[in-house]
């Protein structure tokens, strides 16, 4: 078998900066959805159903983007292909979902078109991502994977980091962050807008950059024998042959990705209640009054600019951290490190009244960010090796949507249980939960088996 030769930095670079376009639209679409979705007129108790639909399609998409691409060449490679028709979708997309509520629909109309755009966007986005994972996979050999990954992990959290300034600097500079009742505010609009714009541009430059290894090539590194390259996929049979990392570290994923999806779907609302002293308003369902936070007020919008600042400085110090990861010559050490931080980092929310202080909130939870996505894929691509990389990584992301799926659809019934009668919903014990969570995968990263068995 031959060895994948080093590559140079600026290779390493070109494989990934795709990846900062495709991140911008990821992140613009986690800091704004319950933003978009509570605007329209959802519950809050009903916002985490909303969050079902993303980590679906992904668990739908990306096994089979994996597997249909590891057996694909054309003119243009293997994965490629399918980012570039991901980029695309996603593109069009973005310019629809943000105007939801501008259409002169009612609310129910405005919701389902909302939800069909938001499946659309995630299932592109999930398509335009997968192929950054497998590439490295493809052509970066073990010795550089770390530096790879770390790479893609940095432009990842630049990506999120505009993303999640896009709608602050937009209202900073005179654009209007609040609008009609039911209308999304325009600085949110034209994030999505730029964001689309920055995406096309990076995946055309990553297409134009990256020429993937042709298959004999391919074949020779990776040790694939014609009658291998013949073998029909069976799904089953691979996860019964996955290394023991792919099932350890997805116990640790379980944890990690349940708490994130909290986060995402809950900052807002914790945001707006805890710190801005956002208004409540009655809400009428299904001919029951219920407390909830005024949408339509000025300190609502203020914090749901604030938590793109947030989620700003999240990932500004998950660029740090993962700076500081290499440092640990004990892998594990760092991973259960990194996850307590974030923990201690959730659960401070409750307790942080003040905007700036949640700084250090969410420097913390960077840490962990940064772990999450570095670590379990450089653990994985080390203990594969064969021609089904693709697909065990189309697979290995259940262990990102499964959990996901599970918080979605459970979190609507705890946040219930947290509700006290006649009181707004207080979405930070959602926050609490996620930090007891990340705690709890940190100790399950002792129970990671590393390597090719």
């Amino acid at each position: 078998m031959k060895e994948i030769p080093n590559l140079s930095f600026w290779k390493l670079w070109n494989i990934s900066f795709g990846f900062f376009g495709v991140q911008i639209a990821y992140a613009l679409q986690s800091a704004n959805i319950s933003r978009i979705f509570a605007t329209l007129g959802a519950d809050p108790h009903s916002l985490s159903y909303f969050w079902i639909l993303p980590p679906l399609m992904g668990i739908i998409v990306q096994p089979l983007i994996g597997m249909f691409s590891d057996r694909t060449w054309c003119r243009f490679g293997r994965r490629i292909p399918y980012l570039f028709v991901g980029a695309i979708i996603a593109v069009m997309v973005m310019c629809l979902l943000p105007n939801a509520g501008s259409f002169g629909m009612g609310v129910s109309a405005a919701m389902v078109f909302g939800l069909f755009s938001l499946m659309l966007l995630d299932t592109s986005i999930n398509i335009a991502m997968q192929p950054f994972k497998m590439m490295v996979g493809d052509m970066v050999n073990e010795k550089q994977k770390g530096l790879a990954y770390a790479i893609q992990s940095f432009l990842c959290n630049a990506g999120s980091l505009a993303g999640y300034l896009f709608p602050f600097v937009f209202a900073a500079i005179g654009i209007s962050n609040v609008a009609p009742k039911g209308v999304i505010p325009n600085s949110v609009i034209y994030s999505f807008y730029i964001g689309a714009a920055i995406l096309i541009l990076c995946v055309i430059y990553t297409t134009l950059k990256v020429k993937e290894y042709p298959p004999q090539l391919y074949a020779e590194y990776h040790g694939i024998d014609n009658q291998e390259k013949e073998e029909k996929v069976n799904v089953f049979k691979l996860l019964v042959k996955a290394p023991k990392a792919f099932w350890t570290v997805g116990l640790v994923q379980f944890f990690c990705w349940a708490a994130f999806m909290f986060m995402w779907t809950y900052t807002n609302g914790t945001v707006a209640a805890n710190v801005f002293d956002t208004p409540s308003a009655k809400l009428l369902k299904d001919g029951v009054t219920t407390l909830v936070l005024d949408t339509q007020s000025q300190q609502y919008q203020d914090a749901g600019d604030w938590v793109g600042i947030l989620f700003a400085v999240q990932a500004i110090g998950s660029v740090l951290w993962a700076m500081a990861l290499p440092i640990f010559k004990n892998r594990k050490l760092s991973y259960s490190l990194s996850l307590v931080l974030g923990g201690i980092g959730f659960i401070s929310t409750y307790f942080v009244h003040d905007q700036y202080l949640l700084f250090v909130s969410f420097l913390l939870i960077g840490c962990a960010w940064a772990a999450m996505l570095a670590l379990p894929f450089t653990i994985l691509t080390n203990s594969l090796s064969g021609g089904h990389m693709g697909t065990y990584l189309g697979l290995f992301n259940g262990t990102i949507c499964v959990p996901q799926i599970v918080a979605a659809a459970t979190g609507g019934q705890i946040l219930h249980l947290f509700t006290r009668e006649g009181s707004v919903p207080p979405e930070v014990n959602m926050l609490v939960l996620a930090g007891i969570l990340l705690i709890v995968g940190a100790c399950c990263v002792n129970f990671i088996k590393e390597g090719k068995n």
